[in-house]
């Protein structure tokens, strides 16, 4: 049975996120190769991946080669820094879907790049990226940045879990 994915902000080929973001990595290529390791050894071939954006900054031939080692079926949400590349980059450099807008995931998810403004009566959950180290306080968001998650993605279900554990808490 095929599992689906989050993941967000990779920033392949961004040698300067290592320092803004204290990536522990030396470089750009070291950190390109273990991002991509990281996503393999959880991601299978078939599995779904939702990628909230900020994916490359690298040219058409290298961002092509990278999602092409990545394991999965990949939709990309557009970031702030993939805006500059239209939609038909994105699925040429290999992605499945590209979605310009949030996407309502499971009639509760909303998933997008920038942290939706959600009031705290509302009951559904945002799945975002775009603030990296930062965290939104509050059962409404969900970040998952690759500075959060040791650069691996995250299954539906341990979404699902952390925020059922999170409103038990309240």
């Amino acid at each position: 049975m095929a599992n689906t994915f989050f993941i967000s902000d990779h920033h392949f080929g961004h040698r300067n996120i290592i320092d803004f973001e204290s990536r522990p990595f030396a470089d750009a290529e070291e950190m390109t190769e273990v991002m991509i390791a990281r996503w393999n050894a959880v991601v299978g071939k078939d599995d779904a991946v939702f990628h909230l954006g900020d994916f490359s900054f690298l040219n058409m031939a290298r961002t092509r080669d990278i999602v092409a080692r990545l394991h999965g079926r990949k939709t990309l949400i557009l970031g702030n820094h993939d805006r500059g590349r239209s939609r038909s980059w994105w699925l040429e450099a290999g992605f499945e879907q590209v979605s310009e807008y949030p996407i309502v995931y499971k009639d509760f998810f909303f998933l997008s790049h920038e942290p939706m403004y959600m009031n705290k009566h509302m009951p559904y959950v945002n799945v975002h990226g775009h603030i990296h180290g930062q965290k939104y306080e509050g059962k409404n968001y969900f970040n998952v940045c690759v500075e959060h998650w040791d650069y691996t993605p995250l299954t539906f279900e341990q979404i699902r879990d952390a925020v059922v554990a999170s409103e038990e808490q309240d």
